[in-house]
Order: C-alpha cells, then structure tokens, then sequence
C-alpha cells in the first residue's frame, strides 16, 4: 500500500530532527542552489538549477520549516551518516512529490479520457502540485531590488515600529547574500585541506552581523534589528506547520541564529522574498496603519509599471490613472496604465493579490475566489475599457485631469499584472481565466511585474515589446508554459512566430536559462553577454535594423504593420530582404536608376513586400508604389502586402503602404494584371 502524503511529513519530520541534520541539509542546499561562474556567466552555468534531481526553493524551506520545529543539533556526523540523511531526504522527497500527484494521475481512466468534456485539473485537489512545484516565477534580485520602491512611502512606519529603513533592510539583505557567497567560495579550497570527516559546509551559510556591518557600513544596532526581524524569534517552533498545506513560518523568517556564531540562510531566494512581502503584514497588523499599508501597495503596482512602460515609450506615450468617461463626465471605469502608440493601445490593469493560504490547500472554491478577485475581474475592468477606446462617446484623462487624445486603435492588448508572487499563474490563467475573443481586442496577457520588468528589460523599444505582445497573445491557446519567463526567453532566442500547422506548444523552463544569465549579468554586475543570441542580435547593424529603428520614431500605421511583417519572418528571409535593398540601392548609385525589387514573406497567409528605391517625388513614388503594390497583391491573391521607399543612398525610408483585405476576384485587374505581367490572370 502507498503512503499517504502525510505519512511522509511525518517521517520527514523525524528525519529532519536527527543529531546533526543541519550539516546534510548544508551540503544539499551547496548542491542544489550554487553555481559555480568561469570567465563569464552563461545560460549553461544555470542548466543545473532546472535538473529534476535538485530541490526547488519550496522544498528546501519545507525541510528547514520541520527541522526547526526540535531544537537543532549542530554536531557534525560522519560521512556516511551525513550521506545516509540525504540519501534518505531525496527518497521522501520524490514520495512526497508522488503523493501530491495522486489525485491528479487518480482521476485519468481510460472511460474518462474519452470524455471530451473530461478536465483532470478541474479539482483543486490536482492543482496543489503544480502550484507548490511551479517553478521561480521571479528572480530573487527583483525581490530585493522592488522591495525599495515597493515600500518608499511606508519608511516613516519601519523606522518608527521597526527600528530601520527599506533601503537599510535591502542594504543588508544584500550584504548578507554576498558575504554568504564569499564565504561558501573560500570554504570550498578550505575542505580539500582537510580529512574527509572533518568536511562541513554549514560555516560557508553562516554569516555574522559584525560580517555585514563590515559590508554594508551601516551601524551594528541598525543591522542586529534588520536580522533579528527576517529571524524565527526564539522560541518558536514553527508549530503551525502540522502538514504541507500549513503556514510555514520559516518561509517569512528564513534566518536562523545560532549563537554563537551568526545567522544560517539556506535560501537567498527566500531571504529577498520575505524583504519582498513580510513588511506588508508587519504594517497591517497595525490597525491604524492598515489602510494606508494597502493604498500604498496599490499604488506601486500602478507606478511601477508606468515606470517600466515610460522607458519603452517615452513619457508623452504612457498615462496612469486614467478615468473612462462617458458623454455626460460620469465615470464608467478606469485603466491603470494606459500606452498609446502608433495605432496601438495597451491597456494595463493591476492588482495586488495572493494566492490564500486555503487555495494552497486545494480548496476548490478559493482556489478560483482568488483567481477572480487577481486575474478575473482584472480582465473584465480591462476588456470594458478596451471596448470604450473604439466608441467616440467616451472621453479619457488622466489622473491630472488631463484630456488624452485617443484614436480608434487597430490592436488593442490587456494586460492583468499581479505585484505579488502567484504560484502556477500561467496555469491557472489556462485552466479558469474566461475572456472574449475579438480582432481587435487581442486575447489577455496574465503576468506579474517580475515579468514586466524583464519584458522592458530586454525589448526596451516600441516595436520590440508590442511585437512580442501580439505574438504572445495571438499564442494563447497553444502555447503552455509554466511562466511568463519561459515563455519571454523563448521569443528572445527563437522568436515566438509559431506557424499555423502546430496546434499545440509545451515549452520546459529550462528554457530560460539563456535570459536568467543575461538579466543576472545586468542586474548583478556580473561579467558575461548582456543580449543574449536571438532576435536581439540577427539584425544589428542591417540596413533593415535601420528602418525599423525609423520607424520607431514616427510609427505611422502602414509603416507598423511593415514593421510587424518583417519580425515576423524567418533571420533568412530578414537579412535577404535587407541585402535587397542594399544591393538595390547599390545599383542606383552606379547607373542613377530607379531599381525596385519583390520578395514574398509568408506563405500562409499570403504575404509580400516590394521595394522602391528612388529619388522621385513624394507624389510621383507614391502613385507608383502603390499601383505596383495593388497590382501583385492581386496577382500572387495575398491577403497583405507591403511597400516601401527607400532613398538610395542614405538607404532610409521615405515612406510606405499597407494593403491588407482579403483577396477577391475582380475581371478589371484581370485585364489589368495580365496586360502588365502576361500569362494566365488569377481565378476567382
């Protein structure tokens, strides 16, 4: 017979209270959550932290939540007892993980797989493990690094209820991490010094606050109260924690003490997260402070993201806090962030929710109570908004009261952002999120500001981000990934133009392993590519790169879609389509002809561009570009085709022209069409 999931915890439990358990866990944690970085950090280097061997950061805090709950042993035992514990915490582990599965492999019977209506995920029983192994859904330097701005307007509040500031805390927190990996790098030449049995890495995780001081400058009382808070305070032995579904106190309070002798951390991630999140319930837990703490909070999420779009698309571009009002000024609604460019809209509406501790449970009724309150009415308030953009009765300001000017956009992306750390987000978002499909309001976008803050981290132009916007929400249906990340990482190495013929896409996040190098080297100052081989990197210095920075900065509604076709297409067909046009101009400089050269970009549907190089007038090329556009639009019966002008020298663009309807059979370009380019004329 099988054994239960509790069954488990509990001989975990038994487990973890062995003489001298500490020193097993250290060595496990050095394994599992360490990298060793050559010359230069790359995405190889970050294979390891996505092998199936390794304990994710869920685990290891639950095995430091049940070792906390006896008094710790910190003797050191020998090798082969040392190797018999974690010998014996990855067989439970992996029992653990089994169990958590077997409502969900439960349910799946031959008779019910042939129900086409049959959902194995439809309990919130079958939930509960992805929702503890869902992968990091954000780095653990946007923890600590949000952690400032997130809690700006509260340090009046931690400094007189707590004794510090949030920039002291993250001054320490940070210190902390890094004296802790310079530790854990000495240590590893000290073992080889030394007999086998006498091997223990739990000094490399301990760090002292005199360690800290030294590092962060800041005075010792200052640094003892920022420790003794993300501290289990004495104590405390985690009683609360009776199974997994329970609250781990550990995961707020990840530092353990140890006197003498400093403080023990077993998880950076977890340390920067709780900096991330503890301070909020530290403040509502003062009734007076209550709403303020929760206004605050708000308000960064809104602030945050504007901040992220500004830098994308200029202030003039991006509003906040815009009200939806109809012909009379009565408010209908509002958008939280609003950005307008070209003739595309994006309308962002943020919330500040988590996942309850009942939903983690499997609790079916919470576990979609929370996702409504998150993600769902979020997207409701967006879609309504979204509706009003294309309806002249509406008017839109600011939170200035300032009248913004909005025209009907062709393309319209909802984005719901979460401020807080939602397990298995993008599953959930799969499995319950219930939206309208329509052309011009494209299918939602359900992430997180972590992933906001790598989108315009690395597509930190217009055309960039709304390019992997439309991508990532024309994928919707067939694309699933266990986050945001996978999926960003993904277009950022392979472009995410995925061709009609695949119905459905899993993507593994080992995938990511290429954008955590790149944004950790950025973030962390650490040497190593700050773009990573990709989109980023297949036209720079092309003459179409060029263009599209040009168009870029006067984003005209023929030249976008121009714009979109072309990252759309394959790195080939780009860099031949931008050959083209220097041979072509080239070849003007040499004979002072026009030269004009066609290219198909797609096949499916049905998509082409053409290219006039010349020094005509602006009238005289453009009735020419686009009668010779119209022209083999209808011969080759595509759906789209594309024109631009290019001056043959300075190989910039003057201007272009989108034709986009669905063909149709006409007898007058017949005769048009066959007279110009002979052969058979198309048939209807």
């Amino acid at each position: 017979m099988e054994k239960t999931e509790q069954v488990i915890f509990g001989e975990l439990e038994t487990l973890c209270a062995s003489p001298g358990y500490i020193q097993a866990l250290a060595f496990i944690c050095f394994n599992d959550n360490f990298i060793g970085v050559g010359d230069e950090l790359s995405g190889q280097d970050f294979l390891k932290m996505y092998s199936w061997e390794r304990l994710i950061r869920t685990e290891i805090m639950t095995l430091v939540g049940l070792m906390v709950k006896r008094p710790i042993d910190f003797t050191l035992p020998d090798p082969a007892t040392i190797q018999k514990y974690i010998d014996e915490t990855q067989r439970l582990m992996k029992e653990l993980h089994g169990a958590m599965s077997g409502p969900l492999f439960g349910q799946i019977t031959p008779e019910k797989v042939k129900d086409p209506n049959f959902d194995p995920f439809a309990y919130g029983s079958a939930l509960r493990e992805p929702i503890f192994y869902s992968g990091e859904a954000a780095y653990a330097f946007q923890f600590r690094d949000l952690a400032l701005p997130k809690y700006a307007a509260d340090n009046a509040w931690l400094e007189h209820h707590k004794g510090f500031s949030i920039d002291e805390a993250h001054r320490v927190v940070r210190s902390f991490t890094e004296a802790q990996n310079e530790n854990l790098t000495e240590l590893q030449g000290t073992l080889k010094q030394k007999p086998q049995s006498e091997w223990s890495v739990l000094e490399g995780f301990t760090v002292t606050p005199d360690e800290i001081v030294h590092a962060s400058g800041l005075d010792a009382g200052i640094v003892q109260r920022v420790l003794s808070a993300f501290a289990l305070p004495d104590g405390n032995r985690n009683d609360e924690f009776r199974s997994l579904n329970d609250f781990n106190a550990c995961t707020a309070a990840p530092l353990i003490e140890r006197r003498p002798g400093g403080f023990i951390l077993f998880s950076h991630h977890s340390l920067m997260q709780s900096l991330y999140e503890s301070p909020f319930y530290w403040m509502i837990g003062d009734p007076q402070y209550k709403e303020t703490a929760s206004a605050n909070r708000g308000r960064f999420a809104e602030e945050f993201v504007c901040e992220r779009l500004v830098r994308v698309f200029g202030d003039k571009r991006v509003f906040q806090g815009v009200k939806v009002l109809e012909s009379r000024g009565k408010e209908r609604t509002d958008i939280d962030v609003l950005a307008l460019f070209g003739n595309r809209a994006i309308v962002v509406q943020a919330k500040s929710k988590k996942l309850t501790l009942e939903a983690r449970k499997g609790n079916d009724g919470q576990i979609k109570t929370d996702f409504k309150k998150a993600v769902q009415e979020a997207y409701d308030q967006g879609r309504e908004a979204s509706s009003a953009l294309f309806n002249p009765a509406f008017r839109f300001c600011d939170g200035t009261e300032r009248s913004i000017d909005v025209r009907p956009p062709k393309e319209v992306f909802i984005i719901t952002v979460l401020s807080e750390a939602y397990p298995a987000l993008a599953f959930q978002a799969r499995q319950f999120l219930r939206y309208q499909s329509a052309k011009t309001i494209c299918p939602p976008i359900v992430t997180d500001i972590f992933a906001i803050d790598a989108m315009t981290e690395m597509l930190d132009s217009p055309l960039w981000l709304l390019d992997y916007l439309r991508k990532r929400s024309g994928n919707t249906d067939k694309l699933f990934v266990p986050d945001e990340l996978t999926a960003l990482s993904f277009h950022l190495k392979r472009n995410l133009w995925l061709e009609d013929q695949y119905d459905w896409i899993h993507l593994s996040d080992d995938i990511s392993c290429d954008l955590d190098a790149t944004m950790t080297v950025r973030r962390e100052g650490i040497p190593g590519k700050r773009t990573p081989e990709g989109i980023l990197t297949k036209l720079a210095g092309t003459t179409i790169e060029r263009i599209l920075k040009q168009i870029e900065k006067k984003p005209e509604p023929d030249t976008l879609e121009f714009a979109f076709t072309v990252l759309s297409c394959s790195e080939e067909a780009t860099k031949k389509l931008s050959a083209a046009i220097d041979e072509a101009g080239e070849r003007f400089m040499r004979d002072g002809r026009s030269h004009n050269f066609i290219m198909s970009l797609r096949s499916a549907p049905v998509t082409g561009v053409l290219v006039h190089c010349n020094r005509d007038s602006v009238d005289v090329a453009w009735r020419n570009l686009h009668s010779h556009c119209e022209n083999r639009k209808y011969l080759h019966k595509a759906e789209g085709w594309f024109g631009i002008c290019v001056d043959p020298q300075s190989k910039k663009l003057r201007f272009g022209i989108a034709l986009e309807s669905t063909w149709k059979h006409d007898p007058a370009m017949d005769r048009r069409t066959h007279m110009l380019y002979g052969g058979d004329p198309p048939k209807a």
